[in-house]
């Protein structure tokens, strides 16, 4: 199976590069992946595909302000993003511009890269990443032009002036370089506390821009609560407290799980060949009540009984589902039988879900890697962005939905002027 047989023509033009206006009103397609039969709707009309009784599942995981602007000893920028920290191995960065070992970074503070005009290479590149000199030597690219670390024709450096600024007292010490712009690194204080106290948002490369006082917030869930991921789960920035809360008056299940989203969000697929791709782990933990939710759904698939309404606080009533009279026959279609259903908020919950299906694990590492083929064992729908073309997520959602199904989905969303990726609109896959 090909790498090059899950890509798609993605426009510039419907990259969401900003977050909307309003939280929650971006747009909904519902894809039905038995018949591949479409509906569009909105963000904020999800209620209206959920039945009493059926789960939701959310990612809790906060994101850290992992982005880090730093200066050696002789005046060079560098940057780093934090990167997520597995256990008691040491603590990792991505970092642009060369690095040696035991060198030594000052850090310095949000307000520098504001104030003195610190620009990344993605808001600086043209779209497909740096050119290739700047990716080649992976020198200086972060940062404004006559700050650069010029890199000769003899590949020697001609080494900027030393610069004297209000440095914070912290440092990071580059103990071991790995390779693919990645180090293993040591600071005073701990690096996830440098994050929080010094750095900024880490968006996505393809957006093109630096982070705004509004990034700091929308690129952000309105339920995150455990810190530790190096990028947000995408398809729960359109949730608000407001649709959260009707889904949990209607009867849906609300509960949530852990997984930072780490190194494997940044890396593209680097093979030909989609079975050779080798998934990062991520960190995670499934809490017990979710797994008791889990249970009861699988439970009543076993027994095929009739939907029984329940409370938030686990207890039943008798209730029959809402009818709106919205598209009946079509909700009909889309929700199936009166059985309920685990819904996976996203594709980091849909991973973690399927990992524990697979393993019976409740915390840990996860590295699975969902590709078409994939038997799905307990996810039965699957709320999610429109993602990149060739990633590791868009193979996952084919995966559920089917690539001809998925792909006309794709085609119509763009004919529709959806906006795609992580600020973008959402789909349904049901």
């Amino acid at each position: 199976m090909l790498v090059s047989d899950y890509n798609y023509d993605l426009p510039e033009e419907r990259i969401a590069k900003f977050p909307p206006k309003e939280r929650g009103s971006t747009r909904l397609l519902v894809l039905n992946r038995k018949t591949g039969e479409i509906k569009d709707s909105y963000y904020r009309n999800l209620d209206e595909f959920l039945n009493p009784g059926d789960v939701l599942i959310l990612n809790d995981t906060r994101v850290m302000q992992s982005r880090l602007f730093c200066e050696l000893p002789d005046g060079r920028k560098r940057e780093l993003v934090v990167l997520e920290k597995h256990g008691d191995e040491p603590q990792r960065v991505m970092y642009r511009g060369k690095l040696h070992e035991n060198d030594q970074l000052f850090v310095l503070g949000q307000s520098f890269s504001q104030s003195e005009g610190v620009r990344s290479a993605a808001a600086r590149e043209p779209r497909g990443g740096l050119s290739k000199e700047s990716s080649k030597e992976r020198t200086g690219s972060f940062f404004r032009d006559d700050d650069r670390l010029a890199t000769l024709v003899d590949g020697s450096e001609r080494r900027a002036p030393k610069i004297e600024k209000n440095l914070a007292t912290e440092r990071i010490y580059v103990k071991r370089i790995l390779g693919n712009g990645i180090a293993e690194v040591e600071s005073d204080i701990p690096l996830n506390e440098l994050a929080e106290k010094y750095g900024e948002v880490p968006l996505p490369p393809y957006l093109h821009r630096d982070a705004t006082e509004d990034d700091k917030k929308r690129y952000q869930t309105v339920f995150a609560s455990n810190m530790g991921s190096a990028a947000a789960p995408t398809a729960s920035l359109n949730m608000t407290e407001d649709l959260l809360k009707r889904l949990k008056k209607k009867g849906v299940i609300i509960k949530y799980l852990t997984l930072h989203v780490g190194l494997g969000t940044f890396l593209p697929i680097r093979t030909d060949k989609i079975e050779n791709h080798k998934m990062h782990s991520e960190w995670f933990h499934i809490p017990e009540d979710t797994i008791r939710e889990i249970e009861r759904v699988k439970r009543c698939k076993g027994a095929n009984v009739s939907l029984r309404s329940i409370r938030d606080d686990g207890s039943e009533r008798s209730e029959e589902p809402r009818n709106d009279g919205r598209d009946e026959a079509f909700r009909s279609e889309i929700i199936g039988d009166s059985r309920p259903r685990v819904i996976a908020l996203g594709t980091t919950v849909a991973r973690t879900l399927e990992y524990y299906a697979k393993t019976g694990k409740t915390e840990g590492e996860d590295d699975i890697f969902i590709y078409p083929g994939f038997n799905f064992q307990l996810v039965d729908a699957l709320i999610t962005n429109y993602h990149a073309p060739k990633s590791t997520v868009l193979m996952l959602a084919s995966a559920f939905a089917g690539w001809d199904h998925l792909k006309n989905a794709y085609d119509h969303a763009i004919d529709k002027k959806y906006n795609f990726l992580s600020y973008g609109d959402s789909m349904l896959i049901c």
